[in-house]
Protein backbone atom coordinates (compact mmCIF):
# COMPACT_ATOMS: atom_id res chain seq x y z
CA UNK A 1 0.00 0.00 0.00
CA UNK A 2 2.01 3.40 -1.31
CA UNK A 3 -0.70 5.64 1.52
CA UNK A 4 -2.85 5.29 3.97
CA UNK A 5 -5.59 6.72 1.47
CA UNK A 6 -6.29 4.25 -1.55
CA UNK A 7 -8.79 6.17 -3.80
CA UNK A 8 -10.04 2.66 -5.26
CA UNK A 9 -11.47 1.86 -1.65
CA UNK A 10 -13.77 4.37 -2.87
CA UNK A 11 -15.58 1.83 -5.16
CA UNK A 12 -16.00 0.02 -1.54
CA UNK A 13 -18.01 2.27 0.42
CA UNK A 14 -20.82 0.09 -0.70
CA UNK A 15 -19.47 -2.75 2.04
CA UNK A 16 -20.38 -0.70 4.54
CA UNK A 17 -23.82 -2.88 4.60
CA UNK A 18 -21.96 -6.39 4.93
CA UNK A 19 -22.24 -6.46 8.45
CA UNK A 20 -25.67 -4.07 9.22
CA UNK A 21 -27.61 -3.91 6.00
CA UNK A 22 -30.48 -2.46 7.47
CA UNK A 23 -28.69 0.65 9.04
CA UNK A 24 -26.60 1.06 5.58
CA UNK A 25 -29.89 0.83 3.88
CA UNK A 26 -31.73 3.21 5.63
CA UNK A 27 -28.45 5.54 5.74
CA UNK A 28 -28.16 5.25 2.11
CA UNK A 29 -31.68 6.12 1.62
CA UNK A 30 -30.93 9.55 3.58
CA UNK A 31 -28.08 10.31 1.84
CA UNK A 32 -30.01 10.21 -1.99
CA UNK A 33 -32.86 11.59 -0.63
CA UNK A 34 -30.59 14.73 1.17
CA UNK A 35 -28.40 14.86 -2.18
CA UNK A 36 -31.73 15.03 -4.81
CA UNK A 37 -33.05 18.49 -6.41
CA UNK A 38 -35.29 19.96 -3.66
CA UNK A 39 -35.28 23.44 -3.03
CA UNK A 40 -31.44 23.33 -3.72
CA UNK A 41 -30.06 21.58 -7.18
CA UNK A 42 -28.44 18.88 -6.84
CA UNK A 43 -25.38 20.55 -8.40
CA UNK A 44 -25.63 23.40 -5.58
CA UNK A 45 -25.57 20.47 -3.18
CA UNK A 46 -22.62 18.73 -4.64
CA UNK A 47 -20.95 22.20 -4.37
CA UNK A 48 -21.50 22.56 -0.80
CA UNK A 49 -20.70 18.76 -0.16
CA UNK A 50 -16.89 19.60 -1.87
CA UNK A 51 -16.72 22.12 0.22
CA UNK A 52 -17.43 19.89 3.65
CA UNK A 53 -15.53 17.42 2.21
CA UNK A 54 -12.49 20.13 2.32
CA UNK A 55 -13.55 21.02 5.78
CA UNK A 56 -13.52 18.05 7.25
CA UNK A 57 -10.44 17.03 5.18
CA UNK A 58 -11.95 13.77 3.70
CA UNK A 59 -9.73 12.53 0.53
CA UNK A 60 -12.09 10.27 -0.24
CA UNK A 61 -14.80 12.72 -0.24
CA UNK A 62 -12.99 15.20 -2.17
CA UNK A 63 -12.49 12.77 -4.84
CA UNK A 64 -16.13 11.73 -4.59
CA UNK A 65 -17.56 15.47 -4.55
CA UNK A 66 -14.59 16.64 -7.38
CA UNK A 67 -16.35 14.03 -9.91
CA UNK A 68 -19.59 14.79 -9.02
CA UNK A 69 -19.40 18.39 -9.32
CA UNK A 70 -18.22 18.10 -12.95
CA UNK A 71 -21.08 16.10 -13.70
CA UNK A 72 -23.58 18.40 -12.56
CA UNK A 73 -21.75 21.07 -14.86
CA UNK A 74 -19.87 22.78 -11.72
CA UNK A 75 -16.67 24.51 -13.35
CA UNK A 76 -13.13 25.15 -11.86
CA UNK A 77 -13.92 28.54 -10.70
CA UNK A 78 -17.57 27.24 -8.75
CA UNK A 79 -15.72 24.66 -7.06
CA UNK A 80 -12.55 26.34 -5.92
CA UNK A 81 -15.39 29.25 -4.73
CA UNK A 82 -16.89 26.76 -2.60
CA UNK A 83 -13.77 25.61 -0.95
CA UNK A 84 -12.53 28.71 -0.23
CA UNK A 85 -16.16 29.80 1.32
CA UNK A 86 -15.55 26.57 3.72
CA UNK A 87 -11.40 27.76 4.87
CA UNK A 88 -13.30 31.53 5.66
CA UNK A 89 -16.13 29.89 7.71
CA UNK A 90 -12.97 27.25 9.32
CA UNK A 91 -11.07 30.54 10.17
CA UNK A 92 -14.02 32.74 11.30
CA UNK A 93 -14.66 29.89 13.40
CA UNK A 94 -11.67 29.48 14.86
CA UNK A 95 -11.29 33.28 15.55
CA UNK A 96 -14.81 33.83 17.17
CA UNK A 97 -13.44 31.06 19.75
CA UNK A 98 -10.99 33.77 20.65
CA UNK A 99 -13.96 35.39 22.47
CA UNK A 100 -13.68 32.88 25.17
CA UNK A 101 -10.09 33.33 25.63
CA UNK A 102 -10.74 37.03 26.19
CA UNK A 103 -14.26 36.58 28.49
CA UNK A 104 -11.65 33.98 30.56
CA UNK A 105 -8.71 36.91 30.36
CA UNK A 106 -11.36 39.29 31.38
CA UNK A 107 -12.44 37.41 34.64
CA UNK A 108 -8.76 36.57 35.94
CA UNK A 109 -7.84 40.23 35.46
CA UNK A 110 -10.93 41.58 37.74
Amino acid sequence: MASYFESADLKKFGNIARVNPDLAGKFFGYYNASMADGALTAREKALIALAVSHALKCPYCIDAYTTTCLEKGADEEQMSEAVHVAAAMAAGITLVHSVQMMNHIDEKSL
